[in-house]
C-alpha cells in the first residue's frame, strides 16, 4: 500500500513538473556555454582582452552615469574579459528606460552597446539574456521565480521518491539477492519494445545521474526559494545566508545618501584587503561592485584563493553605503560548512568548475533532464491508455445469459 502511494506521488509530481523541467533543461543546456554563445552572437559587446590599463569599478560606474544622464548605476561587473557590464535603473523622476544594461570597454570606457536585459529578444544581444531569464524565472519576473522555486522543492523531494521506487520490494522467500534484483533497474534493454526502452531510459538514467539531479534540484531551491534553503541548511549545518537574503538592518535603510562610486570603490578595496589579511586569503581579481539602495549597502565581489570557480567568484564583502563601515564578509570555502557546500552546489549548477569537459557534461545533462520529463509523460500516457482500453473492453463485454 505504501509503495502504491509513492508511485502515485512520483507520477503526479512528475507530470506537474514536466513542462517546467523541459524548459529549464533545454535552456540550461544552452546556458552551460552562456559567455561563449553571448560573445559569438554579439562580438561587438565583447571585444576580448586588449592592451591598456583597465578602469576601476568606480570609474566605470561613473562613466555609465555620464553616458546615460537619466539613469543611475546599480551594479558594475567585469567578469567578462575586456568588457564591463553596468546594470542601470532610471533615476528618481526620470522616465522609464528602454535599456537595463550598458556595456563599456574596460580600458577606454567607450560604450559598446545597450541591452534591455531579459526582455523579449528583438536583437541578437537580447537572445541569451532572454534565455537566462526564461531559465531562472520563466520570463515572468518574481512570479516565475516563485513558481520555479516550488518546482525545485518538489523536484528535490521527488529525487528521493524516485530512487526508492527503483529499489526492489522486499520479498521474504526470494532466492535472488538484493543487488541481483536491483541490477535490471540500472540497465537499458535496447532490443525491447519502444515502451520498454523509454521506461528503462527513464529509470536507469535517473539512477546513474541521481547525484547530479539532486545537486541541480537543491541548488535551484537555493536560487529561487532561498528562505526554505536557508532554513534547512541552517538547521543541519553552520550556514550564513548571502547578504541579499538577510533581513535589512534599520540602521542601513534610514534614507541616508550613499557615497559616490569612486569613493565606494576605494573603501571596498581597503576593507577587502583588511579582511584578506585577517582571514588569511588572497584576492585574485575584482569582479563587481553593486549598490543595494533598498538596504543601504554596497556589495563588493572578488575572486580569491577561497573560490573554486573557473571564472566567477563568491568572495563577497558588504559595507554601509553612507559611512563605509564594514558589515559582513562571505567567503565561499574554508569558513562555514554550509557555505562551502552551497558554493559547490552553485558552481556545479552554473558549470563554473572543472573547465570545458564539465561544461560539455552540463550541456548534455540539460538534455537528459528534458529526456526524463518526456519519457515520464510518455510512460504515464501509455499506462493510462492501457487502463482506459481495459475499461472499454469490460464495458463492451456482453453480459452473461441468464
Amino acid at each position: 500500500m505504501a509503495r502504491r502511494f509513492w508511485v502515485w506521488l512520483h507520477r503526479w509530481a512528475g507530470l506537474a513538473m514536466a513542462g517546467f523541467l523541459i524548459i529549464v533543461g533545454v535552456t540550461g543546456s544552452l546556458l552551460a556555454f552562456y559567455p561563449e554563445l553571448n560573445a559569438w552572437l554579439t562580438p561587438e559587446l565583447f571585444p576580448g582582452p586588449h592592451p591598456g590599463q583597465e578602469m576601476s569599478l568606480g570609474v566605470l560606474a561613473q562613466r555609465a552615469e555620464e553616458l546615460a544622464p537619466n539613469a543611475r548605476t546599480s551594479t558594475v561587473f567585469i567578469g567578462y574579459t575586456g568588457t564591463a557590464m553596468i546594470e542601470m535603473e532610471h533615476a528618481p523622476g526620470a522616465p522609464d528606460l528602454d535599456f537595463s544594461r550598458i556595456y563599456l570597454d574596460v580600458v577606454t570606457g567607450q560604450e559598446l552597446g545597450r541591452v534591455n536585459w531579459g526582455a523579449l529578444p528583438t536583437s541578437r544581444a537580447m537572445v541569451m539574456p532572454f534565455i537566462y531569464t526564461l531559465h531562472y524565472s520563466l520570463a515572468l519576473g518574481e512570479l516565475g521565480v516563485w513558481i520555479l522555486g516550488f518546482v525545485a522543492l518538489v523536484w528535490t523531494i521527488d529525487c528521493f521518491v524516485a530512487f526508492y521506487l527503483t529499489v526492489p520490494a522486499v520479498r521474504e522467500r526470494s532466492r535472488k539477492g538484493f543487488f541481483v534484483r536491483w541490477k535490471p533497474s540500472w540497465r537499458v534493454k535496447l532490443g525491447s519494445s519502444y515502451y520498454r526502452v523509454n521506461f528503462d531510459l527513464h529509470r536507469a538514467a535517473g539512477l546513474w545521474l541521481w547525484a547530479m539531479l539532486f545537486v541541480y534540484a537543491w541548488s535551484s531551491v537555493y536560487w529561487n526559494l532561498t528562505s526554505v534553503y536557508t532554513t534547512v541548511m541552517s538547521a543541519i549545518t553552520d550556514f550564513q545566508p548571502p547578504q541579499w537574503a538577510q533581513p535589512a538592518s534599520p540602521q542601513t535603510i534610514s534614507g541616508r545618501t550613499p557615497m559616490g562610486w569612486r569613493e565606494a570603490n576605494a573603501v571596498a578595496e581597503k576593507l577587502m584587503a583588511q579582511q584578506a589579511h585577517i582571514r588569511g586569503f588572497t584576492v585574485t581579481r575584482p569582479l563587481g561592485l553593486s549598490l543595494m539602495r533598498e538596504r543601504g549597502l554596497f556589495n563588493y565581489d572578488v575572486h580569491s584563493d577561497r573560490d573554486i570557480a573557473d571564472k566567477y567568484g563568491a568572495t563577497s564583502l558588504a559595507f554601509d553605503a553612507s559611512s563605509g563601515a564594514f558589515v559582513s564578509l562571505s567567503v565561499p570555502t574554508g569558513d562555514r560548512v554550509g557555505n562551502t557546500v552551497t558554493t559547490w552546489l552553485s558552481r556545479l549548477h552554473m558549470a563554473d568548475v572543472f573547465g570545458l569537459p564539465y561544461k560539455i557534461f552540463v550541456s548534455g545533462f540539460g538534455l537528459v533532464i528534458t529526456m526524463l520529463s518526456v519519457t515520464g509523460v510518455y510512460i504515464w500516457w501509455k499506462k493510462r491508455s492501457a487502463r482506459l482500453a481495459h475499461v472499454r473492453r469490460r464495458v463492451a463485454r456482453p453480459a452473461p445469459a441468464e
